[in-house]
């Protein structure tokens, strides 16, 4: 199939740059903008080196990072839905409460994720 020469975003290599770029523009303003990111933020540079001094395999310190990494990816996609939802009007509305609602219970389940993944290693490794 042909790819149309106008894409917006390009193809190849420089929609690999371009897509780079929008990521980091993301990142900045999540950690302009969001609270709640740079806390979570804070919490992973905190954190990720006590990983190395839990873990007893490569394994289980993908897990314990890919946990932490997650709760960025929820913070970032419900920061996004707040964004469209206030975009769109401030006024309340059940659908644009409903939809903030569940991007918060996103953040929670991602960090859910991670009590659950550290417990589990801690338990594995220092009382079993």
């Amino acid at each position: 199939m042909n790819q149309p020469l106008n894409k917006p975003n390009g193809t190849g290599i420089m929609r690999i740059v371009k897509a780079t770029k929008c990521s980091w523009l993301g990142f900045k303003a999540a950690f302009r903008h969001e609270a709640a990111f740079r806390q979570e933020l804070l919490l992973i540079i905190i954190m990720a080196p006590l990983a190395l001094l839990i873990t007893q395999h490569p394994i289980q310190l993908a897990l314990l990072w890919s946990s932490l990494v997650f709760v960025l990816f929820a913070e970032t996609a419900n920061s996004a839905i707040e964004a469209v939802v206030d975009r769109i009007g401030l006024e309340h509305h059940e659908l644009s409460g409903r939809a903030k609602d569940l991007g918060s219970l996103m953040v929670t389940l991602a960090i859910l994720i991670v009590l659950i993944i550290w417990g589990g290693i801690i338990y594995q490794n220092f009382f079993s």
